[in-house]
């Protein structure tokens, strides 16, 4: 096997180091999370902008349906959102493996985590929060660069943040118990080369989202797909998104009105978010999107989307990705043994 496994915890592993993003609201779901534990990866499911029922439904429905050990099932929420505690308890309540959060940072949740046996996993874009998160107790850190789609907090390049940042994380004492802190990079990585020069710069595994998009599990509407498909360069955008962040999506009809300051502010506002500009209502422009509506959906996409030209099985991904890192790898030998 060309990967090693990622550690979480000590009694927490994945067989694959591969996770795949969290994309709300209900882009990544029980099935696609449970298919990519099935092929030993930590499969995610968003659960921000989903109410209790449909929360516990969606992590009972993605345990029913892993058959295979070897991975790991979590869920991806945002800080920002108002319901981030409730979240938080009940996904600690449904068991899952870790729990996975961004758009923002909270102190608390580290030793409500702890005090359930339910890893914290956070998201930072800086050596600064990755030291904290340490400080704090977690073991495992995703760290997001400029190129991740949707919301971002830096414009650095992943081939930057992770030297850096495991530079300033081995810099750090570890606290009682924690020997290793997992490093996962996220933002840019697209084919198993990528993973294998992570792994090189001091990451121990990634995150990948949008490939899992392109993907037969991914339960979204077929516009959605097409829509990634057919995108080229200079059709993917940045706007500032109502969290207060910028955040990376496809030209649409939307995102154009976002970018001419044309768009009709809503009416309402459903208080999804602790803080939210208004300038339009994110949880149902990523509805929208999720269901095909071309012209209100608001798209998220990576920096690297037209790197993509196909849909296939979460299967195939794993094994695509497991080749291209075996071929760079042999690569990397003949150039070393040819110098």
């Amino acid at each position: 096997m060309i990967f090693s496994p990622l550690k979480i915890t000590q009694n927490k592993v994945a067989q694959k180091p591969i996770i795949q993003g969290g994309m709300a609201i209900r882009v990544s779901r029980a099935p696609l999370a449970a298919v990519v534990a099935n092929c030993g990866g930590i499969g995610l499911i968003a659960v921000s902008g989903l109410p209790e029922p449909e929360l516990r439904a969606q992590i009972r429905l993605a345990r029913s349906l892993i058959k295979t050990p070897g991975g790991l099932l979590g869920v991806n929420m945002m800080f920002a959102a108002s319901e981030f505690n409730n979240l938080v308890r009940i996904s600690i309540e449904e068991k899952v493996d870790l729990i996975v959060f961004g758009a923002g940072f909270s102190r608390d949740i580290f030793s409500i985590g702890k005090a359930a046996n339910v890893p914290i996993v956070p998201i930072v874009s800086s050596a600064k929060l990755a030291v904290l998160a340490k400080k704090l107790g977690a073991t495992t850190i995703i760290v997001e660069s400029g190129e991740a789609g949707g919301h971002v907090g830096t414009c650095e390049p992943i081939r930057t943040l992770i030297p850096e940042i495991r530079k300033a994380l081995d810099s750090t004492p570890n606290l009682p118990g924690i020997d290793h802190i997992s490093l996962v990079a996220a933002g840019g990585v697209t084919s198993g080369a990528d993973i294998m020069e992570m792994l090189s710069l001091g990451a121990n595994g990634v995150q990948m989202a949008t490939r899992f998009i392109l993907s037969n599990e991914c339960d979204v509407h077929d516009n959605f797909k097409k829509l990634l498909l057919n995108t080229e360069n200079n059709d993917i955008c940045m706007i500032q998104s109502p969290v207060g962040l910028p955040a990376r999506a496809i030209l649409t009809p939307l995102t154009k009105k976002l970018l001419d300051d044309t768009l009709t502010r809503p009416n309402k506002c459903e208080s999804c978010l602790k803080h939210c500009s208004r300038r339009f209502c994110i949880i149902k422009a990523l509805e929208a999107a999720r269901t095909g509506d071309l012209e209100n959906g608001l798209f998220f996409t990576g920096a690297n989307l037209p790197k993509y030209r196909d849909i296939i099985s979460v299967k195939e991904i794993f094994e695509r990705l497991e080749k291209e890192a075996e071929e760079y790898s042999r690569s990397q030998d003949l150039i070393q043994t040819q110098s």
